[in-house]
């Protein structure tokens, strides 16, 4: 069995917040919790936060996770033109790879039009996690050109809700499982003026849940994987 935590690093809620309580607050709950339960995760910064909290970036490295770009300023790549799409990502890779090795992309809002790979190819990102299953696509992970495409499984809310109701969608998901989280989700929002699917059990409450998946799927004896990891799976598949 394979799982995957994720986490998309960004300023809080966009596009209805500009705050970074998620920053200050929710990511090193984050990184305390990994670190409790031994599971290697993959970030995807914006470059903006990685430029306003580089400690949080240099912390993610040093505790052996994985980097990923989130594009600059979460600009979704939907609304750009390709060469505005272009300019944004090369500019998140110029500042996240000051940090370190950068080899996968998570596109904001999970809208991602596939001319969008060859980019990527072009700019060295060998993993793309952009597609997702819950919105449609099935043509599970597989390559296109030379980046290796792992979709997410289900909508971050999920490891929100009771742990008696997500236990049944986890059960019902098809390999790999990955899922994605922001790190505004682990401080409380019920009081921002934001969708109620973005605020409902936010906190210490998302804490817990999010523990409670981990330790899930640790009982049955899952393999945590990074977006790099995948990426040498299906390298070795390919050469036998």
């Amino acid at each position: 069995m394979l799982i995957s935590i994720t986490f998309d690093v960004e300023h809080d809620c966009p596009p209805y917040l500009t705050t970074t309580r998620g920053m200050e607050d929710g990511l090193p709950k984050l990184l305390d919790l990994m670190a409790e339960k031994k599971v290697r995760a993959t970030f995807f910064f914006t470059a903006e936060m990685a430029r306003r909290f580089p400690e949080l970036v240099k912390r993610v490295i040093d505790e052996g996770h994985e980097l990923g770009s989130h594009n600059y300023n979460h600009e979704r790549l939907d609304r750009l033109t390709r060469a505005e799409g272009e300019r944004a990502i090369v500019k998140s890779l110029n500042v996240l790879r000051e940090f370190g090795e950068v080899l996968s992309f998570r596109a904001p809002n999970l809208q991602f039009p596939d001319y969008y790979y060859d980019i990527l190819e072009r700019n060295g990102i060998l993993v793309d996690s952009s597609k997702a299953t819950y919105k449609g696509y099935r043509r599970g992970v597989r390559f296109f050109g030379d980046v290796l495409e792992v979709p997410a499984s289900t909508t971050s809310s999920v490891i929100r809700l009771p742990w008696r109701v997500q236990k049944l969608i986890h059960a019902r998901l098809k390999e790999p499982r990955v899922y994605f989280a922001h790190p505004w989700e682990f401080v409380p929002m019920q009081r921002e003026k934001i969708r109620w699917d973005c605020k409902f059990n936010t906190g210490d409450k998302a804490v817990e849940l999010l523990g409670r998946l981990i330790d899930y799927y640790k009982s049955r004896n899952a393999k945590f994987l990074t977006m790099r990891d995948y990426y040498e799976v299906c390298q070795k598949l390919k050469r036998k």
